[in-house]
């Protein structure tokens, strides 16, 4: 995949809170800093109102927004937006370093159904990723959504999703050595909330999903299923306790993790534009 590891190391490692985007109206990629501009103005103001600022501390926040060109699946596709907040408190040195507070992100990977049904005045950009305070994201995404008539929605990921992630993930070869793949289950109908956590050898996973696949590159829902089966029927004969009867909440494997909240971390860049592509997938379901 044609990602600059260099470029794109920032984004791993991080946990990202989902999000799915209207198609943005009147967005051009020629303003950047006219938007940069314009966000730092709008986050000033409601500075002004009390929100989204630590109590007791006031911190000048400084805007950029920039092109990330390399997360892109096709020549389709539009170059992701970096949304950084940086700060610095008006105690400091003036020459001192500008502390990170928080990052969004907009991207398309391999969007092309959704690009090529919608009008030439509309930018498609469906998955939105944040790190930081909620706060910050609640600010910027009502920034975008007046000025770009654009609509922000928390993305979820259902179970059915994350089976595919398990089983899609646990395919990948993984030059380092691989963690286990780990399956958080939630048993439903009890007083007080009860997770399972059930991890699997990286290389006893890889054995099963190879004996389940029958065309390399290839997925089928079946074959998911089948995999999935296979857990549960192995957890079932040592513990006793019917897998199929909770609910999947979170995946997490060498690649990647991702929680049923809309809540990601990616740790392979070799394996990034393929994860964006799959959450690309669903940003646009959702959107539609």
């Amino acid at each position: 995949e044609n990602v600059d590891p260099q470029r794109t190391a920032f984004l791993l490692r991080k946990q990202w809170t989902l999000y799915s985007v209207s198609p943005l109206y009147g967005f051009s990629n020629a303003q950047l800093r006219d938007y940069a501009r314009l966000l730092s103005a709008f986050i000033a103001a409601e500075k002004q109102k009390g929100l989204a600022v630590e109590v007791g501390v006031e911190l000048d926040i400084k805007v950029a927004v920039s092109s990330l060109p390399d997360l892109k699946g096709s020549d389709q596709d539009q170059a992701a937006i970096l949304v950084q907040l940086s700060s610095r408190s008006p105690a400091s040195p003036k020459n001192s370093e500008e502390k990170l507070v928080w990052l969004g992100w907009f991207c398309c990977v391999a969007g092309d159904d959704l690009s090529q049904n919608v009008p030439e005045d509309f930018t498609c950009l469906p998955l939105f990723l944040a790190n930081g305070a909620e706060s910050y994201t609640s600010i910027v995404g009502s920034w975008f959504q007046k000025t770009f008539d654009c609509c922000f929605r928390r993305l979820a990921i259902s179970p059915l999703n994350l089976s595919w992630m398990a089983a899609m993930w646990t395919g990948c070869k993984v030059e380092k050595t691989a963690s286990a793949m780990e399956l958080v289950f939630s048993v439903p109908c009890l007083p007080q909330p009860l997770d399972i956590s059930y991890a699997i050898h990286p290389e006893d996973a890889k054995a099963l999903w190879d004996t389940v696949q029958k065309t390399p590159g290839e997925i089928t829902q079946e074959e998911v299923d089948v995999f999935m089966d296979c857990l549960y029927s192995h957890f079932h004969r040592h513990f006793k306790i019917h897998l199929s009867a909770t609910k999947l909440v979170k995946v997490s494997t060498a690649i990647a993790s991702a929680h049923c909240d809309g809540i990601v971390k990616f740790l392979q860049s070799q394996y990034l534009t393929g994860v964006l592509m799959l959450l690309t997938e669903l940003a646009i379901s959702q959107i539609q």
